[in-house]
């Protein structure tokens, strides 16, 4: 375990709503924050990183069982199938049907600047990134600000994993101690590497493993993830999305009025994109081998019409 550290309170989180803030940054009408840093020179400099032709999948696998850390699962309804075999027919059809319940700490999906609904303090109206009424969230409508739309045309960048739990040389991160602005530091000066404006940061724990070798645990057990110390890593690095390969923040929350101050702060404020839940298990195993912890990232969501979120297959191309 590393060494205790300070964390910061509660009234120094909510300071940062102010201090960290990108509203206004790409004008008063901006929705999509931190994207706006993936230029088409970033794009381009994404593109070289690719040599060996090889594709990783960060994606966890959907599942249709209920488990203590999976208590809404998806659905999985077959509409047809091939256990009938009617009589002069050659060919037919399978087909099925799936709902989908992307947010929470088991479903790998990225989540839209809609999904957070934030104030820095009780005198002030609730309020997507930028400013925008919290009211324009509606149950009849959805996320008619912030949707998912706005990455609709796909996410590609320079991807960068931050080995945190190689760095402490153990197989996962205990829910008791959360990934601090110095981790990072050290994971890129120990792999050779450092994250820079645009980029996507993926950030290992080792979670997905600890689950596959221990089996699921309820949240309320806990759940390692970035604290919220790395939120003025985040914004002065000025990345575009970030990804723990957990919920991105630690659970149970360490502050009694603050559910999640990486969501809170860093979409509602910054304007940051969040990738929850990934698998980097084998992607971490790919970059020890050939030696490099930089590839071409690609995430792709849905085009869901209003939507606060979306399933995601986050690829990493070397």
């Amino acid at each position: 375990m590393s060494a205790v550290r300070s964390i910061p309170s509660e009234q120094e989180i909510w300071s940062w709503h102010r201090t960290l803030s990108n509203w206004g940054r790409w004008g008063t009408d901006d929705e999509r924050g931190t994207l706006n840093l993936i230029t088409p020179g970033k794009r381009l400099q994404a593109a070289s990183l690719v040599r060996e032709g090889l594709i990783v999948s960060c994606a966890r696998t959907v599942a249709y069982e209920p488990a203590v850390d999976n208590v809404m699962p998806a659905r999985h309804f077959m509409l047809s199938s091939g256990e009938a075999e009617p009589e002069q027919v050659l060919s037919r059809t399978a087909t099925d049907a799936f709902f989908l319940q992307p947010h929470g700490v088991s479903m790998t999906h990225l989540d839209a600047p809609s999904h957070v609904l934030v104030r820095s303090d009780t005198s002030q109206p609730l309020t997507v990134y930028n400013g925008k009424p919290a009211k324009l969230v509606t149950a009849a409508r959805g996320a008619t600000v912030g949707s998912i739309e706005l990455a609709g045309g796909g996410i590609i960048s320079r991807g960068v994993l931050l080995d945190i739990s190689r760095l402490r040389n153990v197989p996962w991160l205990e829910a008791s101690d959360p990934i601090f602005p110095e981790d990072l530091d050290g994971a890129e000066a120990a792999q050779g590497v450092r994250v820079e404006p645009g980029d996507i940061l993926f950030a290992r724990t080792g979670f997905p493993r600890r689950r596959a070798e221990l089996g699921p645990r309820a949240v309320s057990e806990g759940m390692c993830a970035l604290q919220a110390a790395c939120l003025p890593w985040l914004r002065e690095r000025d990345v575009a999305v970030v990804g723990a390969d957990t919920g991105n923040d630690v659970f149970p929350s360490q502050y009694a009025s603050i559910w999640g101050p990486v969501h809170a702060v860093g979409i509602g404020a910054i304007g940051l994109w969040i990738l929850d839940n990934p698998d980097y298990e084998e992607l971490a195993e790919v970059c020890a081998r050939l030696g490099r912890w930089e590839f071409q990232a690609v995430i792709a969501p849905l085009k869901l019409a209003n939507g606060t979120g979306s399933p995601v297959n986050p690829l990493a191309v070397f």
